[in-house]
């Protein structure tokens, strides 16, 4: 049974294209890493094409680590719409805000979102995390992920 904390955390907050590049990336890549391997491999070739094999490597093996601790330490786990929605939930609005927070450098408000997303004690290491993810994202073309991921075929919207 889903908690009423867990159904507002999935209740949507607003449309991917009222986020910036970096934001807007950051909740695709967490739907699309959360789906399973055959969008993960997306994420992989997304990063590879834009920044180069070595540096693609890098940023993906940030964003596993990244998703990890989210999903072992977190405070409940992340409720995420379909790959394919144009909404965002107010969890994916939370952890895109706090990576684009990060990439801009502000760490005292990154490592405060992030204890809204892990325990205290984690917060410190997904805030470099997402630092350095968001730096990534800030170097990448995101139009075309953006375009990938929403034009999946495979996935459905779930509202």
């Amino acid at each position: 049974m889903t908690s009423a904390v867990e159904k507002r955390g999935g209740a949507p907050v607003g449309m991917l294209t009222d986020l910036d590049s970096v934001a807007a990336a950051s909740v695709i890549y967490l739907r699309m890493w959360c789906n399973g391997p055959e969008t993960q491999v997306d994420v992989w070739n997304d990063l590879a094409k834009a920044l180069g094999s070595q540096r693609g490597r890098k940023a993906l093996e940030t964003f596993e680590d990244l998703c990890g601790l989210c999903a072992r330490h977190g405070r409940r786990p992340l409720m995420r719409h379909s790959v394919q929605c144009k909404c965002i939930g107010a969890d994916e609005a939370c952890f895109a805000n706090f990576i684009a927070t990060a990439a801009d450098g502000e760490r005292d408000d990154a490592m405060l979102m992030a204890t809204l997303l892990v325990r205290a004690d984690v917060a410190p290491i997904i805030a470099s995390l997402a630092t350095d993810f968001g730096l990534a994202l800030k170097q990448m073309n995101l139009a075309a992920p953006r375009e990938v991921a929403l034009q999946h075929p495979n996935h459905t919207t779930l509202h």
